[in-house]
């Protein structure tokens, strides 16, 4: 009796250093550019001080959790600057050691701190960047892209529409070069399943503030001319990445027609009303963490951080190569809320997801949409495919 105790403890001695062993220490950073901006239309689409970080606060909770049992420890930077600081925080963060950055910037930074971040042998994931080019000819082999692109969004809206048989669009587009990218994904999108944009027209901005008090006076005068003539259409598709006019589209058109896009129902990653799959017990401990209610950025960078902790989790390093090998790498799936397992192009290292189409209070529809099918995954339906795609730097 005595003998066994002896083999069992002896054992249990040689587990304990085997888990010491594989035990890994991963430090992350969240890296935030705050660039200046006009005030929302809304009150309610004030920006909280804490977007992204509070996604990143819960990351760690729920990494740690499973972490724990292994013995692996996570532990998140978080940094917010203004553009011109932000090569500066980024060289800080990268002395510190850390080498795994979740980034909420515009494209062009985006790509400039990634190239940035691979002299020091880091890996980069996009939380916020819709730029297409950014999964294509520019794309970086040390970057992975959460956030999904214009072109995802766009199809999202665009299989719902044609599920809906709204086959005529009247394509309203910003003046800005965000607007302008976003307009080109909806072309895009109706060439690739079959609709036809009867108007295209562009709602100039002319600056100044979107939301005084005679703001929605002079847009309820404006819109009814604006959209006057149009072609017959069954809906509306609005591209106003600025936020500058489409919240005002719906009751203000000449012809009342649904909007999707930018306003109306709009494609989003994840929102606050989002309850399917598991989603309100994410709620639960998102709210009970922060006090308030989860946007897409904090989502975004949750997501991000979940994939580095399932990363850890199964391959036992906290390497960025060995990461993204592995993230990259068939054997990688990750639940997220969203009614299955998100995985990644192993040809553009974007995310596939289903994308959320939200009017405000409610989920509206989800994409893929049924019918909409595909060799590999309904998912590769939204967004670059890979024949489609040129960026080379995973092959």
């Amino acid at each position: 009796m005595l003998k066994i105790l002896a083999l069992s403890l002896a054992a249990a001695l040689v587990l304990g250093s085997a888990a010491v062993a594989l035990a890994v220490e991963v430090r992350a950073a969240v890296l935030r550019v705050d660039y200046p901006v006009l005030l929302p239309i809304s009150r309610y689409d004030l920006r909280p001080t804490d977007l992204g970080f509070a996604g990143a606060a819960l990351a760690d909770e729920d990494n740690s959790t499973t972490g724990s049992f292994l013995g692996h420890s996570f532990e998140t930077t978080t940094v917010a600057v203004s553009p011109d600081q932000v090569a500066a925080a980024l060289d800080e963060i990268l002395a510190q050691g850390i080498r795994l950055v979740v980034i909420q910037s515009n494209g062009s930074d985006l790509l400039r701190l990634t190239d940035r971040a691979a002299e020091a042998g880091a890996l980069v994931l996009n939380a916020i960047a819709p730029d297409t080019t950014l999964r294509d000819d520019q794309c970086r082999d040390n970057l992975l892209h959460i956030a999904p692109s214009y072109g995802m969004q766009a199809d999202a809206v665009a299989q719902f529409a044609v599920w809906k048989k709204w086959s005529n669009w009247f394509l309203i587009s910003g003046s800005n070069p965000a607007d302008v990218a976003l307009a080109e994904a909806y072309r895009h999108a109706a060439r690739k399943f079959g609709a036809k944009i009867v108007e295209d027209r562009i709602f100039e901005d002319t600056g100044g503030s979107r939301n005084t008090d005679s703001g929605h006076v002079l847009v309820q005068r404006q819109m009814p001319v604006f959209t006057q003539g149009a072609r017959d259409h069954n809906v509306v598709i609005a591209a106003d990445e600025s936020d500058y006019f489409a919240r005002y589209l719906p009751f203000h058109m000449w012809t009342p027609r649904p909007v999707l896009g930018s306003a109306g129902a709009r494609p989003t990653t994840f929102h606050g009303a989002h309850e399917a799959w598991g989603a309100t017990q994410y709620h639960t401990r998102f709210e009970e963490l922060t006090g308030r209610y989860v946007q897409p950025e904090d989502y975004n960078v949750w997501l991000a951080l979940r994939v580095v902790g399932e990363a850890v989790t199964r391959a036992s390093t906290a390497e960025p190569q060995d990461i993204l090998d592995y993230v990259l790498s068939d054997d990688f799936e990750l639940a997220a809320f969203k009614g299955q397992k998100v995985t990644f192009r192993n040809w553009n290292g974007q995310l596939r997801q289903p994308i959320l189409l939200y009017d405000g209070s409610i989920t509206v529809s989800v994409s893929p949409q049924d019918g909409f099918l595909h060799q590999i995954s309904p998912l590769d339906t939204m967004g670059l495919d890979r024949p489609e795609s040129k960026c080379t730097a995973f092959n």
